[in-house]
């Protein structure tokens, strides 16, 4: 799945992955330890994730809006958002 930044704008699944991060610890533990991860070991993790979610028949918006934390910027930014909401 190929995604670009000027795509992020637009993708409500993204938006609604980093609100239920800020309003579920689990989730946002678990998103968090991801995009914690050196970048190159992120980038693996999430195309095999995106991949099993793609097989299993997961909500395209879900796929897309994790697919979207390959991006280097796009995941700082997101860790960033979720790291605020925990304040």
């Amino acid at each position: 799945m190929d995604i670009n930044q000027n795509n992020i704008k637009d993708l409500d699944g993204f938006i609604e992955m980093l609100r239920a991060a800020c309003e579920d610890r689990n989730m946002n533990k678990t998103l968090s330890h991801l995009l914690s991860l050196p970048n190159d070991k992120r980038k693996v993790v999430i195309i095999h994730l995106v991949n099993d979610l793609e097989s299993k028949g997961a909500p395209c918006n879900l796929v897309r809006a994790i697919a979207c934390l390959t991006d280097d910027l796009i995941a700082e930014k997101a860790y960033k958002a979720i790291y605020q909401c925990t304040r």
